[in-house]
């Protein structure tokens, strides 16, 4: 077994170094680009995003598959990830993992036109889509869409099921001194009581637990950073100047230059957000939408909220505590540097960052179970669903128990091994997914959607907005 661990760690080395995040933050340029920044719709798209009525075909709303793939998203990364990249490549790695969080929603929008534009129905009337999908139906690669679904599958129950189980289970005995053991079984009976009923079971408590998750988070972070208000603007500065600098940050941060702060900033804010991963647009298959377009745009706001709003909240608690008191977190690392960071905000502080972890942990296993089930379905069929659900509730209560380091570098490698076959669709179905993108937006369609009423017919001057076109393609006729 350590023989295996090792050769893993060793894998990894390659799976996730240079080459790797320079051809996923590569492909985030690409299709910002291809996609005349496609960022510049957030402000429309978050407006979709918080549309909760039924507008198409599919298994779930808007909200609740954004809600999803948040709660998928959204963990320790989005915490302890970031106190990593700082730690290891000084207060500059914040910037580059905005950055990525920044050109990442180019590659989260393309993500889920190729889910919406590839979906299929089964019999019962389920939407089934994703890179697998993409990759079978619109690249004729059902064998690397196969292998897909394998690396899925083994990565989620690593990174979305047994190590956030371990996480959580291991800051209730450190913050509250409840035992393992015991944390393990309440988690196992919510976590079956939910993902049990399927994907509306998991979008409704995901609906009620990532907005609960976010607001608290957000508003205790800003909490913080109103008491450290005197540090923000210097903090800001040390931001830029060390991810622009070679020059390294003192006060016990490794901090190496420009190199180090993007390596690790481009890193954690990958592992972040998961655009490119291939994850979210499994569940962004499942909404309800009139056309691939819509749901790109409501997909695309998760790595908004995700990096670019909590991510960036967390690095300026962390830099401005370091420029506060750099002697006092000289020398942390990780989970360290975070837990140091908040304490220094007497009771706010360790209650924001208790209830973050706590929330966003269990939130990755039922989002992740969705993922998961899913590439199961893929290679198996329906007849493998119930028995992953119960496999995957049995896996919550021994990541509770178990020490994981081997089933975390294994899912590092499998998450690697995942984003290849998605970044081949991506790449090679860029041109179906700017033909889709000048349809429905850049024609103008989708502002005349987004302004319209629920009403059979509204005239515009000069123009009919019909149902029919509305619900079929989201065309506007003249």
């Amino acid at each position: 077994m350590k023989s295996l661990h090792d050769l893993v760690i060793f894998l990894n080395g390659y799976l996730w170094g240079p080459p790797m995040l320079a051809l996923i933050f590569g492909t985030h340029i690409f299709l910002t680009w291809r996609l005349r920044f496609i960022q510049r719709y957030t402000g429309v798209a978050v407006k979709l995003s918080f549309s909760r009525e039924k507008e198409g075909h599919g298994d779930i709303s808007h909200f609740g598959a954004l809600m999803t793939a948040l709660a998928a998203t959204i963990g320790t990364g989005n915490i302890v990830g970031v106190a990593t990249a700082v730690a290891l490549g000084g207060p500059g790695a914040v910037l580059w993992c905005w950055l990525t969080g920044v050109f990442g929603i180019a590659t989260k929008y393309s993500e889920a036109v190729l889910a919406v534009k590839y979906r299929v129905k089964t019999s019962d009337g389920t939407m089934l889509g994703g890179p697998m999908y993409a990759l079978a139906n619109g690249l004729k690669m059902k064998w690397l869409a196969s292998l897909f679904c394998v690396f899925t599958a083994i990565a989620a129950f690593g990174i979305g099921n047994m190590v956030q189980a371990n996480s959580l289970a291991d800051l209730a005995h450190s913050t509250f001194r409840i035992p393992p053991v015991l944390s393990g079984l309440v988690m196992t009976a919510i976590t079956a009581v939910v993902i049990l009923g399927g994907i509306k079971s998991i979008a409704r408590a995901c609906g009620r637990l990532v907005p609960f998750m976010a607001i608290f988070y957000i508003g205790g972070c800003l909490l913080i950073l109103f008491i450290n208000i005197e540090y923000i603007l210097p903090a800001i500065a040390l931001i830029v100047r060390s991810a622009v600098s070679p020059e390294a940050f003192g006060g016990g941060m490794v901090g190496g230059g420009i190199l180090l702060a993007a390596r690790y900033g481009i890193a954690r804010g990958l592992f972040s957000n998961e655009a490119g991963l291939g994850s979210a647009p499994i569940v962004a298959a499942a909404a309800q939408s009139r056309n691939p377009v819509r749901q790109g745009l409501v997909s695309s706001t998760g790595v908004f909220w995700d990096t670019v709003v909590v991510c960036a909240m967390t690095g300026l608690v962390l830099v401005t505590t370091l420029v506060k008191d750099p002697a006092g977190l000289q020398g942390l690392k990780g989970a360290e540097l975070t837990k140091a960071a908040f304490a220094h905000i007497p009771v706010v502080g360790p209650a924001v960052l208790t209830v973050g972890l706590l929330t966003f942990v269990f939130s990755t296993i039922l989002g992740w179970s969705y993922y998961g089930e899913r590439a199961l379905e893929y290679l198996l069929g329906k007849k493998a669903i119930m028995p992953y659900r119960v496999l995957w509730v049995g896996a919550v209560f021994v990541g509770s128990v178990a020490a994981l380091p081997f089933v975390w570098d294994l899912a590092d490698a499998m998450n690697a091994l995942m984003a290849l076959p998605n970044i081949v669709s991506l790449l090679l179905l860029s041109n179906v997914i700017v033909a889709e993108t000048k349809k429905y937006l850049w024609n103008g369609a989708l502002d005349a959607q987004v302004a319209e009423t629920q009403h059979a017919r509204q005239f515009v001057p000069g123009k009919i907005i019909v149902r029919k076109e509305r619900e079929e393609v989201g065309a506007v006729s003249d």
